[in-house]
Parts: structure tokens; sequence; C-alpha cells
């Protein structure tokens, strides 16, 4: 930033923080400020990181205020999912009263909190816009060219987006230019997620869910607010619809009841699976482990010395679940009792497999 010549002179900046993502550690001093304020020690650490962050995004701030670049710049805070709850027993997260967590379709992994900065273009104001992150492309475009005063996906010129300009719904507070937007298509096992081929799309109030939306797929109360947590929600149907403008915490199933919602979006789905390229999952590689350089995420594959891993055959599921559940241990530097898997009583049938084609 202090190397811009001019205000005039445009520049983009993505950072993307590792914090707050286990493995939990953090330098003491971020730690030491909440000793008299936190007892649980798991949550001095994370209250740390949350500072450690903080202190970063305040040097990019200052920065941009010391070199008067602040008031022609816009910022955006946004996360890629919700906390992860239920799993990683270090973890201190909540979405409540959103259902699930990271990993599931549920509205505790999927809908995240996000801020737009602006001084001379925003003023102070809430929405809860249906805006998706693919939007953030368009709106950037339409910020830099014409202050928003564009169509969606216009002037972009290349291929077509799943993203649409925002900006009038964010600094106008008008309706959002999407009604529709695909949560996932997955056909393999996540660790601490899905076991099932499962997919999710909302379109307008409504949410679909085929195969399973979790877990995580209860409700996690944060310890300071009281209440019991529900470890499992209703898992009776493989289908699940919600109106989430009326149940955002997803408590009642109403497939039943809206039948022809159910076969529209079954049939968005199918249109969208159409059009999917086929999944490229590598296989794992050990040499990725963090642990190889200090600890930090980068990439390994034109390290010196690196040699891949060949991918193995592994017939059986039970050996495919144990090394997949190895590999995920190490690569977050977690041990076995590290792991709450006690929510496997959710999932108690394999059977789930066959009743879900796409």
């Amino acid at each position: 930033l202090s190397g811009l010549k001019t205000q005039e002179e445009p520049f983009f900046i993505y950072l993307a923080y590792q914090s707050v993502h286990a493995p939990h550690m953090v330098p003491q001093r971020y730690i030491d400020q909440y000793t008299s304020r936190i007892r649980d020690e798991k949550e001095k650490v994370f209250a740390g990181m949350v500072s450690a962050m903080d202190e970063g995004i305040g040097n990019i701030t200052r920065a941009l205020e010391s070199t008067g670049l602040a008031d022609n710049t816009v910022i955006v805070f946004s996360s890629d999912n919700g906390g992860n709850v239920n799993c990683v027993r270090e973890v201190t997260s909540s979405n409540y009263p959103f259902r699930g967590g990271k990993r599931a379709l549920y509205e505790g992994g999927v809908r995240t909190p996000s801020f737009v900065w602006a001084p001379t273009r925003l003023t102070p104001a809430k929405n809860n816009a249906l805006i998706h992150v693919t939007d953030w492309l368009p709106t950037f475009w339409s910020m830099a060219s014409l202050q928003g005063r564009l169509e969606p996906n216009h002037p972009i010129k290349t291929k077509s987006l799943d993203g649409v300009n925002q900006w009038l719904a964010i600094s106008e507070n008008l309706p959002s230019n999407r009604t529709e937007f695909l949560i996932n298509i997955d056909m393999k096992p996540v660790a601490c997620g899905h076991r099932v081929p499962h997919a999710g799309i909302r379109w307008r109030e409504w949410k679909l869910i085929l195969g399973a939306g979790g877990p995580p797929n209860g409700w996690y109360p944060a310890p300071t607010l009281g209440g019991e947590q529900q470890a499992c929600g209703d898992q009776d149907s493989y289908i699940e619809l919600y109106n989430i403008e009326q149940d955002p915490s997803e408590t009642k199933n109403v497939s039943l009841e809206f039948p022809d919602i159910v076969r529209t979006l079954t049939k968005r789905i199918l249109e969208y699976n159409a059009t999917a390229v086929p999944m490229g999952n590598k296989p794992h590689d050990p040499a990725s482990n963090p642990a190889n350089f200090n600890y930090t995420w980068m990439p390994w594959l034109d390290m010196p010395g690196h040699n891949f891993v060949e991918e193995v055959e592994l017939e059986e599921p039970e050996e495919v679940g144990k090394v997949f559940k190895e590999l995920w241990l190490a690569g977050n530097e977690l041990f076995e009792d590290d792991i709450n898997w006690s929510e496997d009583v959710c999932f108690d049938s394999d059977e789930r497999i066959n009743h879900v084609e796409f």
C-alpha cells in the first residue's frame, strides 16, 4: 500500500487468514490479555486468535489511512462457512439459533455474516438480501467501473458467470439480483460431515436438501447462552424442505406439505448436475501436511525432494474410512482423542446410499 503512487491508481487485495481455524494456536501475548476475563483455556486461545487477526486487519486499515486511500477504498469482510461445531472438541464456535455448522447444508453451515465498509459510498445499514460468494466478482467489477450502475454481469465479456452484480442491493437496500443458488452436490463422504451422497439448493424462501443435510445437523448454543445442545436433528426423511424466511432455524420439514416445490427444485438440482464436470479429487498426499512447512499452509508439489503419493486402490469401505480419517487428523495436527465421533449415532445405516440418486 505504501508503494502506491497516487489515489487514482487502482488496486485489489485478497487476504485469506488461516485464523480462526484449527489447529488453534497463537503467540502467548494474545492469550494473556484474556487471563482475567475468560476462564476456559480453549476459549482464551480462540479469543487470542481473533485478536491476532484483528490486529492484522488493523495494520491494513491504518496503512490505507496513512496513504490517503481509505476514503476511496471498499473493504469486504466475509467467511467461507459457518463455525465448526460438534466435531473437533477444541472448537468453541456456535451458529445458534441456526442449525448445523461447517460441512452442513443447513443455515449454520452456509449462512455467514459479512460487512462492507465504504465511507464515501455507504451509509450504515443492515441487509439480509440473498447474496452468494460468487456475486463478489461482478459486484467489484461494477464498483470499479461505473459505481454500480450496471446490469448484472456487464461489462465482463468473458465466460458467463455464476455471480450477479449486487451493488444496488448493498448500497441502496434494494432486492437481491438473485433468487436461486446451488448449495452443493457431493457424492463422496466428508470427515465429520455427510456420509452419503447429498445435494442442496435455495430458491427464494425455499431450501431443498436431498440425502443428508449434515452432520452436524443439530443446534449448538454457545455456553454463555445456556440451553441444551441438540446434537441430532430430524433425520426421518431423505428429503428435507424448509421455508427459510418463516423457519430460519430449520426446525420443521415441510416436504410432504409442498410436493410440487420438492419436484421443481429436484429438477433444478438434476439440471445443475447434468452440466457438472467430473469430480477431480486427488489422492491425499502426506507431503502437503503443514507440519512439513513450519505449520504453514502452502503449495508443496514444486518443493525440492517432493514425491507425489500415487493413488492407492482401496476396495473395503472400512479401509478407505480409516486412511481418510488418519490423513485428516494428521493434516489438522489433531489426535484421535481430539475428535468427538459421537454423532455417528445420527447415521446408523449405510442403506441411505441406495435411496439417493442424482
